[in-house]
């Protein structure tokens, strides 16, 4: 059943009006029509509705809900991501993947390594492109929320941002060069239901020595993602499934 993400303002008791983009979906894409059932999911509340077409006009499609379900697919933790920026499409991947893994939040950073310098003009089109892939694949995966992609950080407001998580973990390759194996699993058993990760991952190349002491002495626990050196768009998908591991097939 198709999932479409509506807001608060868009439900009156039992009755919900579709709007924007996911008309054209419903009636010129899907070819929906009155009577067809579909899925409706409030990110700002995290229910979803079971719901019918009762009437579709040339801008909205309104719907009546059959009923409210209780079930939820989002991880019983608050994941961020905090990537350094990389080239090409490679976020792109990580939004799409990670949004599907249970991701809850993106943070584009600037790192030293970083290759792509970001374009302050064009920046707020990539920016919204980055959150409709990530509405995109929360629908794919029939996620109840849809995780927020931030517009690129400095590595200081990264590290000031920081606080807002209960735990804190940085990727380094070294650690996994000089056979580092325990401080991610570690620190996951120590994590609670409704706590709240942050992971960062370095660019192409990585993080600099530098970087990772600093982020140290802010409160980030430094360690390897396994033996082997992951690119820069596997790292965040690797520590997603981890967690998702940990916290949900255990």
């Amino acid at each position: 059943m198709q999932r479409y993400f509506i807001s608060n303002d868009q439900i009156n008791d039992n009755n919900i009006v579709i709007v924007g983009d996911d008309v054209h979906h419903i009636t010129r894409v899907l070819r929906m029509k009155t009577g067809d059932e579909l899925l409706c999911s409030c990110s700002e509340s995290g229910k979803t509705a079971h719901a019918k077409i009762v009437e579709i006009t040339s801008d909205t499609v309104q719907v009546d809900v059959v009923k409210w379900l209780e079930t939820t697919s989002e991880l019983p933790v608050r994941v961020a991501i905090a990537n350094g920026l990389p080239k090409g499409d490679k976020l792109e991947l990580v939004i799409q993947k990670g949004t599907e893994l249970g991701a809850h939040h993106f943070i584009p950073f600037i790192a030293a390594r970083s290759i792509v310098k970001w374009d302050e003009k064009k920046g707020p089109k990539k920016v919204d492109r980055w959150n409709k892939i990530s509405k995109e694949a929360a629908e794919q995966s029939h996620r109840s929320f849809i995780p927020k992609v931030e517009t690129p950080l400095t590595f200081q407001q990264l590290m000031e941002k920081s606080k807002e998580w209960d735990y804190k973990i940085v990727a380094y390759e070294e650690d996994a060069k000089v056979g580092e194996k325990s401080a991610f699993a570690t620190t996951l058993q120590k994590i609670k239901p409704n706590e709240s990760i942050l992971l960062v991952v370095g660019p192409e190349g990585g993080l600099t020595e530098k970087e990772v002491d600093k982020l140290k002495e802010h409160g980030f626990i430094s360690c390897a993602l396994g033996p082997r050196i992951l690119r820069t768009e596997t790292a965040p998908l690797y520590g997603l499934a981890a967690i998702s591991y940990q916290f949900e097939l255990l």
